[in-house]
């Protein structure tokens, strides 16, 4: 039979003597849409490390330029500035720099060290339980990351010493703390180590990194803690009792940081998995934020009845389940939208006193910062108009002030261990809204 005149060409070249004939290519395959999504994610990591060279230059990680006028110290720390200005004359405080014939004013580890001097700390006391707070929805987009990084930025320049645990594999508030979870982060930097099926870490004292801010520590992640989620799904869809165990293990892991801590602050995933889950079970408190749309409202809704429910099994399983306090928060309201309005209107109808009494106000402040990968705390000065900045700046101080009421309301009393404010909020409980 004569030789296929294809396999000729292909097969029977010429090959030098001594030489052994080279297996053939393999067909070159043709580049499918799906081999777009590599490219788009190499481009993109490159974009995000572009942004934070141009945000934090001369380095690589960014800095907290922010100071404080005597004014502003005297107002945080609740003293006159006479008494500032005294104990800097009589050595017990140092004078802050002069540069051109002013003074540069205070930064955060100089008010730190003013409060210990002056007596100025609003620390717990040691008989206080540390707050554990869950900013938790089920609903991406409603700005979790945005209030835990303003909540947590406006403790540290209170006073508190706060820890940040970013339990979302998306780490939208590890890089708006200046790591760049693609480069800077890898998995056994997050709760991966702690929390897999063959764990190598016993504690989370590894796990703690340090931030700009002297007093706020974070517990970073990156897109490798979701192979929690599938290891923990594998383990669970084998019979293995493993997720009572392993929110039992976060809890106790958590608890025992946190006495290092006033305020730990947990950022778990938008969706209900076994992080999320642990992540409810190992808080003391929780804050529910949602926008002032009607997607929001209704999906807020739905995570209510589901949590409710998710509490209610745990509690089956003899998991206890303590909130010191729940609160829903509207975490973006435009006041110029009167949908908007009448949204939150309807929240307020709905939710009654376990809505927060101020909303988070649409700012372009804030856009502008999440862009510099900062919150408005971290502003040295204005971005956009400086009216436009005091206002954005006093409505975030507001709504976080009424926070701190409530973290501060279950100090300086003993721990208790029963619920204190169980949530209560099925769906079938809410009152009709006409």
């Amino acid at each position: 039979m004569a030789a296929d005149p294809v396999d000729e060409t292909v097969h029977k070249q010429a090959v030098p003597r001594g030489r052994k004939a080279e297996a053939p290519s393999p067909p070159l395959r043709a580049r499918s849409e799906a081999d777009t999504l590599g490219e788009l994610t190499a481009q993109g990591e490159r974009m995000i490390e572009r942004l934070r060279r141009h945000a934090f230059l001369p380095e690589r990680r960014k800095g907290l330029n922010i100071r404080f006028g005597v004014a502003e110290a005297s107002a945080l720390l609740g003293c006159s500035t006479n008494r500032i200005r005294m104990a800097e004359e009589d050595g017990r405080l140092p004078k802050p720099e002069i540069q051109d014939g002013r003074r540069l004013g205070y930064d955060i580890a100089a008010l730190l060290n003013m409060r210990e001097v002056l007596g100025a700390s609003p620390r717990r006391g040691p008989e206080d339980e540390p707050v554990i707070l869950a900013i938790q929805n089920f609903k991406g987009g409603v700005g979790k990351s945005t209030v835990t990084t303003h909540l947590a930025h406006y403790l540290a320049v209170t006073g508190y010493r706060v820890l940040v645990v970013d339990c979302d594999s998306q780490a939208t508030t590890t890089t708006l703390f200046g790591f760049n979870p693609h480069f800077d982060v890898d998995r056994d930097q997050t709760l991966y180590p702690y929390l897999s099926i063959d764990p190598t870490q016993q504690d989370l004292a590894y796990a703690v990194q340090r931030t700009p801010w002297p007093n706020v520590d974070l517990i970073p992640s990156c897109l490798e803690l979701f192979d929690v989620e599938y290891e923990l799904a594998a383990a669970s869809s084998t019979g293995q009792s493993v997720l009572a165990a392993r929110f039992r293990k976060l809890k106790d892991g958590l608890r025992e940081l946190a006495e290092d801590y006033d305020v730990v602050i947990l950022d778990p995933p938008p969706a209900l998995g076994t992080i999320s889950l642990a992540v409810m079970q190992a808080s003391n408190a929780v804050l529910v934020p949602l926008a002032a749309t009607v997607p929001d409202f209704c999906s807020t809704v739905q995570f209510l009845s589901m949590m409710n429910q998710v509490l209610e099994q745990l509690r089956r399983a003899d998991i206890t389940v303590d909130y010191r306090f729940c609160r829903l928060l509207c975490s973006r309201h435009d006041t110029s939208n009167p949908g908007e309005s009448m949204v939150l209107k309807i929240m307020e109808e709905t939710f009654g006193p376990a809505l927060m009494p101020t909303a988070i106000l649409d700012s372009a402040e804030i856009s502008h910062a999440a862009v510099r990968m900062m919150s408005v705390y971290e502003l040295d000065k204005a971005i956009g108009s400086a009216k436009t900045h005091k206002r954005c700046r006093a409505n975030l101080d507001e709504v976080n002030h009424q926070i701190e009421t409530l973290i501060r309301r279950n100090w300086n009393r003993p721990r208790v261990n029963g619920a204190s404010e169980a949530l209560g909020m099925a769906a079938h409980e809410m009152p009709d809204v006409a």
